[in-house]
């Protein structure tokens, strides 16, 4: 009969654990999410916003991901030797209390593949992936101009 109450206390504490953790993602936030509205019916996008974390830790992006389309990757435009370069990013660590730019020109996000129609005033997902495991929600709003 002594193991009973252990057994109740012990899956007390793991859903306690597992909602906290459930909860850290909300640290980690998209903000102000937008894509410029691509000419005509281009095959890809470029995605903009500012990715915050107000988590007490580090934490690493290593993935991005939509519904809206096939493939999404990380981005950065670089000036090398006078010639504009772009290349992959793996991995994007943003320190506790810090925020990253996605913006023309620098970091981005390469949107290619649309599922959907990508039309001026329509909101469409993210989801960036945590290199612990967690998963970020966040949306794309599709504009003419920048803002």
């Amino acid at each position: 009969m002594i193991a009973k109450p252990f057994v109740c206390v012990l899956l007390g504490l793991c859903a306690l654990a597992t909602s906290a953790a459930a909860a850290e993602p909300a640290c980690v936030t998209l903000r102000a999410g937008w894509i410029r509205l691509p000419p005509g019916a281009m095959p890809m996008a470029a995605g903009y916003g500012q990715i915050r974390n107000d988590c007490r830790s580090a934490v690493v992006v290593v993935g991005a991901g939509s519904k809206a389309f096939g493939d999404v990757s990380l981005h950065e435009t670089t000036l090398v030797g006078g010639v504009s370069r772009m290349r992959a990013v793996e991995r994007l660590p943003i320190a506790a209390g810090a925020a990253v730019e996605l913006k023309p020109g620098g970091l981005h996000l390469m949107l290619m593949q649309p599922e959907v129609a990508v039309k001026a005033g329509a909101a469409l997902p993210l989801r960036l992936s945590l290199e612990d495991g967690r998963k970020v929600d966040g949306v794309l709003q599709v504009r003419k101009v920048a803002p």
